[in-house]
């Protein structure tokens, strides 16, 4: 068997859906070492968040062998890597960035799959300019109606993608994603406290992780800490516009002197950034997922985020859910956790149960296993 990727995000982003691109990728190749995989990508400069994969035996790099498409990268991702895929073969391709190439149909014998992550877009438009919120939208929609199969990261994404673009739901699988497994493995005090030392982390905190952006809801965290005096907030992620408003509401509540932002932190310090943490406060809006708060649990860290999106999914039953509008709910459970070690040794144990249902050998047996549900169709 032989499965082919998309690996534009892979080879590009560092957070993400490259992060996405690469987990799946690695954890295939791992649990599958008889199944071959080619990952196309349209640069050979492309090549240094790629090295990893590259080192796994069953893993192929495909870049573009025409002549012309070579030079123009976004032609030959839309055109060009449906004529790699006949050159090569390829039972399965999986788009897993949200679209396919645009010809993906011609890519005769090939089953072409493609992960949808979220439907921001259209849930907070205000956020996108029109271009880009139109250019989402007609990819997103085309790849939905050219893949055999659909692959959404939780059953609210599934839900969304039947509900804006009409897809019939037996044409949509869930599989839900993973995080790295570093997150799972130990820190040592001094591991830990050199990483306090080198991010100035204060010795007590509340941890969210993500972009600084509206949809995260971090504000709501910041107006909890007036009646939590003895915790700081620590907020790890890219900084954008709404985090001034951030700031601008630490100000407004005279806890600015507790808030700490800290963007470009190095992915190999966060698990430490983690288990130092009193509790994990995640009151996102709207997820595709919510990787943070497998993280948090997989950490060993008790979690409370927000119910109105997939993120219930993403903490089971380890984690307290709270009204992303209401700061007193949010206070309450943040005292709650803090409080009651009955309560907080409870969370942290069904987190590490619940987390165990996420690894990289539970994601890719579930894919594998529509891979060939799809193989096996066009067969019958």
């Amino acid at each position: 068997m032989t499965i082919a990727f998309d690996g534009k995000k892979a080879a590009r982003n560092r957070a993400g859906l490259g992060n996405y691109s690469r987990f799946v990728i690695t954890a295939l190749a791992r649990r599958f070492p008889d199944v071959r995989f080619d990952v196309y990508v349209s640069r050979k400069g492309d090549n240094g968040l790629l090295r990893p994969l590259m080192e796994l035996p069953n893993v192929n790099i495909r870049y573009p062998s025409h002549p012309v498409l070579k030079y123009f990268p976004r032609l030959w991702e839309r055109y060009g890597i449906v004529r790699e895929l006949r050159r090569h073969g390829a039972d399965i391709y999986h788009g897993l960035g949200n679209e396919l190439p645009a010809n993906i149909r011609k890519a005769q014998g090939t089953h072409a799959l493609v992960t949808i992550h979220d439907l921001i877009f259209l849930f907070f438009p205000h956020t996108y300019s029109w271009i880009d919120r139109h250019i989402l939208n007609l990819k997103f929609r085309s790849a939905c109606r050219k893949a055999e199969r659909i692959v959404a990261v939780s059953r609210c994404t599934a839900r969304d993608i039947v509900k804006y673009y009409f897809i019939p739901k037996n044409r949509i699988s869930v599989a839900y994603q993973g995080c790295d497994p570093r997150f799972r493995e130990k820190c040592s005090e001094s591991v830990m406290e050199d990483v306090r030392k080198r991010l100035s982390l204060p010795e007590r905190y509340i941890l969210s992780v993500g972009t600084i952006e509206e949809r995260k809801n971090t504000a709501l965290i910041v107006r909890a800490l007036p009646a939590i005096p003895e915790l700081s907030l620590v907020i790890v992620g890219k900084r954008t516009a709404y985090t001034s408003y951030v700031e601008a509401t630490a100000k407004e509540c005279k806890v600015q002197d507790r808030v700490h932002i800290l963007s470009g932190v190095d992915t190999a310090d966060l698990p430490a950034v983690y288990r130092m943490a009193d509790v994990f406060v995640y009151p996102s809006r709207y997820e595709g997922f919510g990787i943070p708060v497998l993280e948090a649990l997989c950490s060993g860290v008790p979690v409370i985020s927000a119910t109105g999106s997939c993120l219930e999914e993403a903490g089971g039953d380890a984690a307290i859910y709270v009204d992303p509008d209401s700061v007193e709910e949010l206070t309450r459970k943040i005292v709650q956790v803090l409080t009651d070690r009955t309560l907080r040794n409870t969370m942290v144990r069904k987190g590490y149960v619940y987390s165990s249902g996420f690894t990289e050998e539970v994601l890719a047996d579930r894919l594998m296993e529509i891979y060939r549900q799809c193989i096996d169709s066009s067969a019958s």
